[in-house]
């Protein structure tokens, strides 16, 4: 499950590190968020905002995440 933090984090977290650094999670490729998925998502907050991230993406809910960057 998540919470409203989580939707807010995955609007306005940026990624870390890669080719996508600086880019809002909810940016990012869907193939990168499955990429992800197949090879393991990074340990710790970031790699389950990462998986619930592609979730949304996978449902095309992309659009709820959108207004609620900064």
């Amino acid at each position: 499950m998540f919470d409203k933090q989580d939707l807010l984090d995955i609007a306005r977290t940026e990624m870390p590190f890669g080719k996508y650094a600086g880019r809002a999670l909810i940016d990012l490729p869907e193939p990168y968020l499955l990429w992800f998925r197949q090879k393991g998502f990074p340990p710790g907050r970031l790699g389950q905002l990462l998986a619930l991230t592609l979730e949304i993406r996978i449902e095309g809910l992309e659009s709820v995440i959108r207004p609620l960057k900064r």
